[in-house]
């Protein structure tokens, strides 16, 4: 029948699992990094437009399995203890990467510390909204202060709301898509008059993660140490950007 033919089509289509989708955010992570560091503020140059238009896919795919993350954890505490010792270690070896001052909010209000924060701070934001509570004007004030504390981290604030609102319209990636666009649409237009304008542009080609996930299967796929690699890819890539960039340039900040 006719609907049997489109689920199969449908099937077909979707040949990307969890795996094959980390590994294109590794990719496109270490290929934004780089261009980072060998084309340092943000330059207005074809080359370095492209290769952080590429880097884009990064955080939307990370959003989304963090939020696949919680919904699938059999244990939220072991998950959220693993995302804020990964948060800290992350910490240092970002600031060492681009220049930062390891002490939070001392050089500026910016790019304080690695997206890793935010994504800690959306599970713990979830689990939160998901609890009991006793007193639920103290719990909506928790929320709101732990997703304003993650206002100086990359990605800032939008990271934890992007992941909510995926987490919400779960199942749904035309609605996941829409509410995490309007989100990156205001980060867009905050980094545009205040951080970089070609940086705020840029942030708007998330919307090319779009056609991947449409082909995700839902499988986890075969190798499971991939999730254990990423936890020690993502500080120890930085720890290497860190060396070239003082080989490079001295101890100074490449980001903006």
């Amino acid at each position: 029948s006719y609907y049997q033919s489109r689920t199969m089509e449908d099937k077909m289509e979707k040949k990307l699992n969890s795996n094959h989708l980390k590994i294109i955010a590794i990719i496109a992570m270490t290929i934004d990094h780089a261009a980072n560091l060998f084309y340092p503020s943000f330059p207005a140059q074809p080359l370095p437009i492209a290769l952080h238009i590429i880097g884009r896919l990064t955080a939307p795919i990370m959003w989304f399995f963090i939020a696949e993350g919680y919904h699938y954890t059999h244990n939220i505490k072991k998950y959220l203890l693993r995302l804020g010792i990964f948060a800290i270690i992350s910490h240092f070896a970002y600031c060492f990467a681009f220049g930062i001052n390891f002490v939070p909010l001392k050089t500026g209000i910016f790019n304080q510390t690695s997206v890793m924060y935010p994504l800690f701070i959306a599970v713990l934001v979830l689990w939160l909204q998901d609890s009991e509570f006793r007193y639920k004007v103290l719990k909506h004030i928790l929320i709101f202060v732990l997703v304003w504390s993650a206002f100086p981290a990359d990605w800032s604030c939008i990271a934890v709301l992007a992941i909510i609102g995926i987490h919400r319209h779960r199942g749904d990636l035309k609605k996941q898509t829409l509410i995490m666009m309007l989100w990156v649409m205001l980060y867009a237009v905050v980094s545009f008059f205040f951080v970089n304008k070609v940086h705020g542009i840029i942030e708007l080609f998330v919307i090319l993660v779009y056609p991947l996930m449409k082909r995700y299967d839902g499988q986890r796929g075969k190798a499971k140490w991939l999730k254990w690699f990423f936890y020690i890819y993502y500080p120890a890539h930085l720890v290497v950007i860190g060396i070239i960039r003082i080989i490079m340039y001295g101890d100074t900040p490449i980001l903006f």
